[in-house]
């Protein structure tokens, strides 16, 4: 049966349904930005402006998920060029301050090596893994890479960069993912443009 409307009843979306009235989601707020705040919001995430503008001129999006999707499809399309500007804004994770010095020794010298290997720094997304465990999977990671030819590290790269992107773009709009300490110090989502709600 097809629900009746009265004369002046308004159908509410299932959306919209237990939002509070006046209160606008934080895709809300990217949606409707400026397109220098949302592309400014974006940065934080992946910093490739192509990456950045490809994804801020096709909003609106309807849902977070529609927007992680764009999110890994931009990302798919870096060109090596976009690949060497988003890596520039990329450094090494930044290991908890209980970390052993033999450790950080450590970190250093495999960084120092694939930095000599690839001529950039190394990425990795850590997202969902537990603090206690990070520096073992960099080291992990880094020395299995070394192994790799440029062009499979320019791969895997790639893919790093493209779930980085995704883990950081839903801290800053949900809140609610656990993605790893960013490569650039800061949490991510810590500095969006946007205003959480």
């Amino acid at each position: 049966m097809t629900p009746t409307h009265l004369p002046g009843q308004v159908a509410i979306s299932e959306q919209t349904r237990g939002t509070t009235p006046g209160t606008r989601s934080p895709l809300e707020h990217f949606n409707t930005a400026s397109a220098a705040d949302a592309v400014g919001t974006l940065l934080t995430c992946l910093h490739s402006v192509q990456w950045a503008h490809r994804i801020s001129d096709h909003r609106p999006y309807p849902t977070l998920d529609a927007l992680l999707a764009a999110s890994d499809e931009a990302a798919y399309d870096l060109t090596p060029e976009d690949l060497v500007e988003a890596l520039a804004g990329e450094s090494l994770p930044v290991l908890p301050e209980s970390a052993y010095s033999a450790a950080r020794m450590a970190l250093s010298a495999a960084h120092a090596a694939y930095e000599i290997r690839f001529g950039h720094t190394f990425v990795i997304c850590l997202d969902d893994l537990p603090p206690s465990e990070a520096l073992d999977r960099v080291l992990e990671a880094i020395r299995s890479r070394l192994t790799n030819d440029p062009e499979e590290e320019r791969i895997v790269t790639a893919d790093e960069l493209r779930r980085l992107a995704r883990g950081r773009l839903a801290e800053v709009l949900r809140g609610a993912r656990n993605c790893a300490i960013s490569p650039n110090g800061a949490e991510p989502g810590k500095s969006p443009h946007i205003p959480p709600q």
